[in-house]
């Protein structure tokens, strides 16, 4: 079985800073993707940034220049550095990975997601 487990939100004026942190535990060979998402109240969920499977580090265009993604592979785990946060960043941010089990097996997993609140 595997595990996400994100930390790191909280309560941010606008322009400040926050990151997020999200750690990978379990039995698994590898992880072959792992990205932020966020979910807003009434909004749908959308990518934020991640590496996915063909290796490439993606951002949404809403954090580019706001948001870094990183990544240490020897903890499988992943961050991102939020900053000049604007209002409109307000959501719960969730991890996802896709873990590679065995040969031809593999699990897309969430984590239970952290609340980033961004106040004017």
């Amino acid at each position: 079985q595997v595990q996400l487990v994100e930390s790191g939100g909280g309560l941010v004026q606008a322009g400040g800073s926050l990151r997020l942190s999200c750690a990978a535990s379990g039995s698994f060979l590898s992880i072959n993707a792992m990205v932020w998402y966020r979910q807003a109240p009434g909004k749908q969920r959308e990518l934020v940034a991640g590496f996915t499977r063909d290796g490439s580090t993606n951002y949404a265009d809403s954090v580019k220049g706001r948001f870094t993604f990183s990544r240490d592979n020897a903890k499988n785990a992943v961050y991102l550095q939020m900053n000049s946060l604007k209002p409109e960043d307000t959501a719960v941010y969730y991890c996802n990975a896709l873990f590679r089990l065995g040969i031809g097996t593999y699990s897309d997993s969430w984590g239970q997601g952290t609340q980033v609140t961004v106040s004017p």
